[in-house]
């Protein structure tokens, strides 16, 4: 089989989770005898990836802002647009103010979904084009639904299936102008016409999008995330530093500050002074006021020592970082579509502690490596932390009881059998016409 599966890369500067989850999933169709091919939008993907070199980033985030802004670009010699989308230029954007970040992409967002209709219209025919004369694909497979204004084009040229995986695409919606958020689930909306299935990581985020897009049941298709255990070092959680660790972006929205004020207030109880707080998963650019405003508060709490920041999350930093911390916890405000971390921490020997929001319940009910708290506060944070640190028995059980949980329900390989196995009946399912209009 052959499967194109188009991402948007986040420029490997923080740990993006959709990225890993479709690193992952191609990295084991691949193993499975299956052709896949990444095409990269906007931005390179992330630091470790090594299978690129041949194919182009379409999009390049550089060039499509400028050209949105300012139409005299468009006019410009093919050379220069060469030299936006080179791949130097593109990291060097990728640690740029504004490149993961809906605010202010409002009406690039909008044409994004307009599709052939849009002002990128040229760069769709050009990636188009390129699949055309490089694959003859048995299906498409899109990251995400902000990414629905190149299905019909997808759809009319090519004439295979187009599935379209479904992930925290309201957390950049939502982040939007108000006067823009409702024009933009209108055309995702419209746009779900030429999807054959859509693939939610969670039974939450089912729900959630299946009333956002107006979706029929039938047209859903639920698929967890998974790892590969063999990926990972597994230690119990009681033999490693009683430490507190953090892996995600670092970022307000990940209640990186809930965190930290948690373990300022652990810290104050006896017995907690060798406890440690580890962070990583890197940041933008626009969260350096935040992380700076952080570590002064640190340095006030006169904590600096017990506090830290360690830049290296690639696959090996990952195994190292969970080699260090005996329980992991990311408050994201608002709650997560999935949260791969959470299989990364279990799989690892390292129980979680998140709130009880979004799918997070679900993840770590079915894993059974962790517990949630609720609200989503530093002082509930901090003594659910407090509590499970110092419960050894506890700790060991759900160290062993992660471990077993992803074995049994979030293992890479029965995750990518689903995937085949929705592929292959899409692809043996009659040719859905398609609406040239």
């Amino acid at each position: 089989m052959q499967i194109i599966h188009i991402v948007p890369g986040s420029g490997g500067k923080f740990y993006c989770g959709n990225c890993l989850r479709d690193s992952k999933y191609v990295h084991e169709l691949r193993a499975l005898k299956h052709e896949v091919v990444k095409v990269p939008m906007y931005l390179p993907i992330f630091r470790d990836e090594h299978d690129l070199e041949d194919v182009p980033v379409f999009y390049g985030a550089i060039s499509i802002y400028l050209k949105q802004l300012y139409p005299v670009f468009k006019r410009f010699p093919p050379w220069v647009d060469r030299l936006l989308n080179s791949k130097p230029a593109l990291k060097l954007a990728s640690g740029m103010a504004g490149t993961t970040r809906a605010k202010g992409l409002e009406e690039m967002t909008l044409s994004m979904l307009m599709g052939e209709h849009g002002k990128q219209a040229e760069e769709l025919d050009m990636m188009v084009s390129w699949i055309q004369q490089h694959f003859k694909p048995d299906i498409i497979h899109l990251s995400n639904a902000l990414l629905l204004g190149l299905s019909h084009r997808l759809k009319e040229k090519l004439n295979v299936p187009v599935v379209c995986s479904l992930q925290d695409e309201h957390v950049w919606v939502d982040n939007m102008h108000p006067s823009f958020q409702k024009k933009v689930w209108t055309l995702m909306r419209e746009k779900t016409a030429y999807v054959d299935t859509f693939i939610p990581v969670s039974d939450y985020y089912l729900t959630l999008m299946r009333e956002k897009l107006d979706l029929s049941n039938d047209k859903l298709q639920r698929l967890h995330l998974g790892v590969d255990p063999a990926d990972y070092n597994f230690r119990l959680a009681t033999e490693k530093p009683r430490n507190i660790g953090f892996i995600s972006r670092m970022c307000y929205e990940n209640g990186l500050d809930i965190l930290i004020d948690a373990f300022i207030e652990l810290r104050k109880n006896p017995g907690t002074e060798e406890v440690n707080l580890i962070l990583t998963g890197g940041h933008t650019r626009d969260d350096r006021t935040f992380l700076r405003e952080q570590k002064i508060k640190i340095h006030k709490a006169g904590i600096q020592h017990y506090v830290e920041f360690n830049e290296n999350f690639s696959a090996d930093g990952r195994k190292s970082f969970f080699e260090k911390v005996s329980v992991v916890s990311v408050p994201v405000r608002g709650g997560e579509a999935f949260g791969l971390y959470l299989l990364e921490a279990q799989v690892s020997g390292t129980p979680v502690i998140q709130p009880r929001l979004g799918a997070f319940p679900e993840i770590i009910d079915m894993g059974g490596g962790g517990i949630t708290y609720e609200p989503n506060d530093a002082g509930k944070l901090s003594v659910a932390l407090m509590d499970l640190l110092f419960n050894v028995d506890q700790l060991e059980r759900l160290s062993i009881a992660g471990r077993e949980g992803v074995l049994d329900h979030f293992h890479i390989n029965v995750q990518s059998s689903r995937m085949l196995a929705l592929y292959t009946r899409l692809i043996n399912m009659p040719a859905q016409k398609v609406d040239n209009n």
